[in-house]
């Protein structure tokens, strides 16, 4: 049988890849967890670490342990919480979003689920997709609302994360420019055609993604300003600072002094997904929360067809 505090110990000398950190965050003493780690390789009959010039890295087996220690202290953390959820006679959901897809399609879907299920306690925490998707895999979150650029998806069929990628809509990307910017009137662009302009962003991870994007047109942008707010990087562009590269969801309607023009392909973009863990018990909320989120997203795209 193995033991799960060892488990836990793994669990941390992965994250840290040290003993000694392990040791810090678990207040152990670095032989102690050196010890334990040990007697767990004894139970299993295979070394799960190694020492390396990096620090201390997993092996084969001690992945694979490691991947089903996440899985046992995510269902015991589920259980925790329906545990706690019957004490308190009430059911919650945590739904960890970024922070457009909070803004734009998340309260469009929580309106009718909240009309039709008044007893549930919904917990909302703003996170890009890195920090949300170990949230769901730990389940800490029921559910993420999360997006990728164009590399591959956060979780791939097949894979040991115990985590189903629902694909929910793709947000391409537009210019936004000032109003009075010469280009202002074009019914589309090329990224080429801005390759004298200055650039600021709205997300720290566009910056990357608009270099891959201006290297095939040709081009090095130039940054007049980076925000981690896509609304504050649209107000810096109607006040004349520079032009700024938007999603769909996050373009501010309301602003004034904007003008937005769509990219002529391969046009960037945000594909939009909603990240659920595998778990063994039924999750109905869960599952009516993402039905309602799919219907809102479908019913837009109708309503923008018309």
């Amino acid at each position: 049988m193995i033991d799960v505090k060892r488990l836990r110990i793994l669990r941390e000398v992965a994250c840290h890849g040290s003993f000694s950190k392990a040791a810090d965050a678990l207040r152990f003493t670095p032989s102690a967890v050196s010890q334990q780690i040990a007697a767990l390789e004894r139970s299993i009959g295979a070394p799960v670490v190694e020492r390396s010039t990096r620090g201390v890295v997993l092996t084969e087996p001690g992945r694979l342990l490691l991947d089903a220690a996440e899985a046992v202290f995510a269902e015991l953390h589920h259980a925790k919480e329906q545990i706690d959820r019957l004490a308190a006679g009430r059911s919650r959901l945590t739904i960890a979003t970024f922070s457009s897809g909070g803004r734009h399609i998340l309260p469009r879907a929580l309106t009718p689920f909240v009309a039709g299920h008044p007893e549930v306690e919904i917990n909302v925490l703003e996170r890009e997709p890195e920090a949300g998707l170990p949230l769901v895999r730990t389940g800490q979150a029921d559910l993420a609302i999360a997006y990728h650029f164009d590399g591959p998806l956060p979780v791939t069929p097949g894979d040991r994360s115990r985590i189903t990628w629902t694909p929910l809509m793709d947000d391409p990307m537009s210019v936004v420019l000032p109003r009075g910017h010469r280009l202002a009137g074009r019914p589309a662009l090329d990224l080429a055609d801005l390759a004298g302009e200055r650039w600021v962003l709205g997300c720290t991870k566009t910056e990357a993604f608009l270099r891959r994007y201006a290297a095939r047109a040709g081009f090095e942008p130039m940054f007049a300003g980076q925000t981690s707010d896509y609304f504050f990087a649209q107000s810096l562009v109607a006040a004349g600072v520079s032009v700024s590269l938007i999603p769909r969801v996050a373009l501010d309607h309301a602003a004034t002094g904007l003008a937005v023009v769509p990219i002529r392909p391969p046009c960037p973009t945000r594909h939009i997904g909603i990240a659920t863990a595998r778990r063994r018990h039924p999750q109905p909320l869960v599952d009516k929360l993402v039905h309602a989120l799919l219907a809102t997203v479908a019913e837009e795209c109708r309503s923008t067809a018309v």
